[in-house]
């Protein structure tokens, strides 16, 4: 039955893919069986059908909530990165896009590695009037392309505590700001967004990125830190499970890797070769029951959990959801992009 609908799927896009005028979109066409094309994509690129397959993920209004998306706005980055002769061509024939949605264009053309990208977003730039700041937020730097986000924010040394300490005021009154500075670290759609581009593209460039994150399923020290760690090697070990050219890609970047990356890596490899999520999934929860109990390897105290606050209670949802467990007693109060982007459509994928 799915090979049948996923037939009259391409059928309905029968259109050349980076025709100006957009194919028209069936309302009957299950965001289920696009999940499923963009997964086979890496395996048997069909350009021609991406620009009806991206009207598709507009019209299931896939981008209402942007930190549930990033696995979408990945494909799509992807697909623009992968053809630099036709990528201008690709992106027109996205147009006209619902106004909320044209942030996924800017988004994806900045995060779409083209060496010309900055000049493709200033051509395509007077069709999102309403996307002004934002465009020229990354053609000035201000926001960064996806090549550029770190890993983790660069935590400042002793001298620069010591030269902040006694320059500062004790007086003054500490106006908190909004923190906007992204990181791997603590953005884990950018994870989902990861996993899409390589989806687009089969580069192995986003899987390197991800393995880089692999040493935090160790951390005890943030919450922000074991989650994304503890999904990125969850992740890995699941669709290499499935996939043996990712499997063995792994394998022959072992002997390369750091002693706090090999570890890690060595039990994805582990599970994927004897199919053993179950495993990864309990040490990723009990990691999650420690940190609760235990708190942080830095600071064990009341101020320490203070500043955390529903962070910890966010851990344990994440982790709980993502990974499959209904239920470790823990109350759910808030969700995460991976649980709700990545893992559900890595779950659509095993039907």
């Amino acid at each position: 039955m799915r090979h049948a609908v996923l037939f009259a799927f391409l059928l309905l896009l029968g259109k050349s893919a980076c025709a100006a005028v957009a194919p028209e979109i069936d309302p009957h066409v299950p965001l289920g069986v696009v999940q499923q094309w963009i997964y086979n994509y890496r395996a048997k690129p069909d350009y021609a059908h991406v620009p009806a397959a991206v009207r598709v993920l507009f019209h299931s209004q896939t981008f209402k909530e942007p930190d549930n998306a990033g696995i979408y706005l990945g494909f799509i980055a992807g697909a623009i990165g992968s053809n630099a002769a036709k990528s201008e061509q690709l992106v027109d024939s996205f147009f006209p896009m619902p106004p909320e949605d044209e942030w996924v264009i800017v988004r994806a053309v900045a995060y779409s590695g083209l060496p010309d990208w900055r000049n493709l977003l200033r051509r395509i730039a007077p069709k999102m009037p309403g996307r002004r700041v934002m465009i020229d937020s990354y053609l000035n730097g201000t926001l960064p392309t996806l090549a550029e986000i770190p890993l983790e924010e660069q935590k400042p040394g002793m001298l620069d505590r010591m030269r902040s300490a006694l320059t500062r005021n004790p007086f003054a009154k500490d106006d908190k700001k909004l923190d906007t500075k992204l990181t791997f670290a603590s953005s884990q759609d950018l994870l989902d967004t990861l996993w899409g581009y390589y989806f687009a593209t089969g580069s192995h460039v986003p899987i390197m990125r991800i393995v880089q994150m692999l040493p935090w399923s160790k951390s005890r020290d943030t919450v922000d830190k074991l989650t994304v760690g503890s999904m990125a090697r969850y992740t890995l070990a699941s669709y290499a499970v499935r996939d043996g050219s990712l499997r063995e890609f792994l394998r022959s970047e072992l002997p390369h890797q750091s002693e706090e990356v090999r570890g890690p890596l060595s039990e994805v490899i582990q599970a994927a070769d004897t199919v053993q999520l179950g495993a990864v999934r309990r040490d990723a929860v009990a990691a999650v029951e420690e940190l609760k109990t235990r708190g942080s390897d830095a600071r064990r105290n009341l101020d320490f959990w203070g500043q955390v606050g529903v962070g910890a209670v966010a851990l344990g949802c994440v982790s709980a959801a993502a990974l499959g467990q209904v239920a470790v007693g823990v109350p759910c109060v808030i969700g995460g992009a991976t649980s709700q982007g990545l893992l559900s459509f890595w779950e659509r994928q095993q039907q």
